[in-house]
Order: structure tokens, then sequence, then C-alpha cells
């Protein structure tokens, strides 16, 4: 199996004026696809682990072969996390009435409190990585990633996710991280999070 870069099921502009559409063209098409290509690099002449999923990979990263493991790790890492995070993008969706958000609300009290210990997560990450709402033994928690890592190689469920690389959001907004998770929210799509939460539950 050949890995390929996912469509996304919106335009660049679509997240406008919260994510620019350069951003998102150059994220997608430049950064996504590098992974995919190094990841497909790295699995040649390995057709056993060819017929897996990424996340499979990702999952029992100790069944990998120690000389590729670290760019299975990282390449395979960046196709996986970033596939879940173009989907938890789109502008007017609402965690209203939503099992998600009265998971959130009775581990944090409110929307607000949760927005802020998520910011605060991401906030002190060190360089580059992700931010995370996970499944973890039934319970959500926030949890961080350094580079590509994903929850999943800790046996963990992503719910949420937000890419701190500056890649990300650094064209538009420089280095005002707080200015980013700002507008995080104001894309997050709550629909594509209660899926995910719903099926980590199963």
């Amino acid at each position: 199996m050949t890995h390929e870069l996912p469509e996304l099921e919106y335009e660049y502009d679509a997240l406008e004026p919260f994510f620019d559409k350069e951003t998102m063209e150059i994220h997608h098409t430049k950064h996504h696809q590098t992974y995919v290509d190094k990841l497909n690099a790295a699995l040649e002449g390995h057709e056993d682990l060819q017929t897996k999923d990424v996340d499979e990979l990702i999952k029992d990263l100790n069944s990998v072969p120690e000389e590729i493991r670290t760019a299975v790790r990282n390449h395979g890492g960046g196709h996986s996390n970033h596939s879940f995070f173009w989907k938890l993008l789109k502008k007017d969706t609402s965690a209203k009435d939503k099992e998600i958000q009265k998971a959130l609300h009775e581990m944090f009290q409110s929307g607000e409190a949760f927005e802020e210990a998520f910011s605060e997560a991401a906030l002190k990450i060190f360089g580059s990585g992700w931010a995370w709402v996970v499944l973890s033994d039934g319970k959500l928690e926030i949890i961080t990633t350094p580079n590509q890592d994903s929850p999943l190689n800790e046996g963990k469920i992503p719910i949420i996710g937000l890419d701190m690389w500056e890649h990300s959001f650094y064209k538009l907004r420089g280095p005002d991280k707080a200015a980013y998770l700002e507008a995080f929210f104001d894309v997050l799509n709550w629909d594509q999070a209660e899926e995910n939460f719903m099926k980590a539950k199963e």
C-alpha cells in the first residue's frame, strides 16, 4: 500500500479569516505531502509494513525495524496527525448539547475553563509539537507531544488535536501563538470532535 495525501473536504480559503488560504495550502500540499513521501520512502522494501494503515504503524512502533523506526515515527506520525487534524477544522459548529461538551464541562466546569487549560498546555510546548485532548483509560485528559509524536503510540485515543509547529500559523500571525489558539477555537469542528469521542468510547 502506498500512502497518499488525503484530500481536504473544504477549500483552502474556507477557514478565513481565522486560518489563511496561503498557510492552509502550503501546510497541506508541502508539509503534509513531504511526510507522506518520506514515509513511503522509509517503507520501501518492507512489504509487510506497507500493507498496514499508518495508525497501525504508529500504535506499534516497536514492531518496526530499528533502522527505519525513527523515520516511521516522524513521517508516519506527521501523516497520521495531519490527517486527523484537517477533519477537525470547520467554521460555525457548536459543542452545545454534545456528549463531548458534557464530558469537558464535568472535567473543567465550563467551556471557557477548558479552552484556558488547553491553551496553557499548548503554550508550554517547547519548540514544535502538538496539543491534544485524548481519551485515556476511559477519561479525558489534555496532553502534549513533541515533534510529530502521536498519542496513539502511548495507547491514548486522540479526540482533539492542534498542530503547534510554526508553519501552522507564522505567516499570518508571526510568533503570536495565543492568537493562533484563539483562532483555532473559532474553527474547531465540534461535530468531528463528537464523532471522535463517541467512537473512542465504543
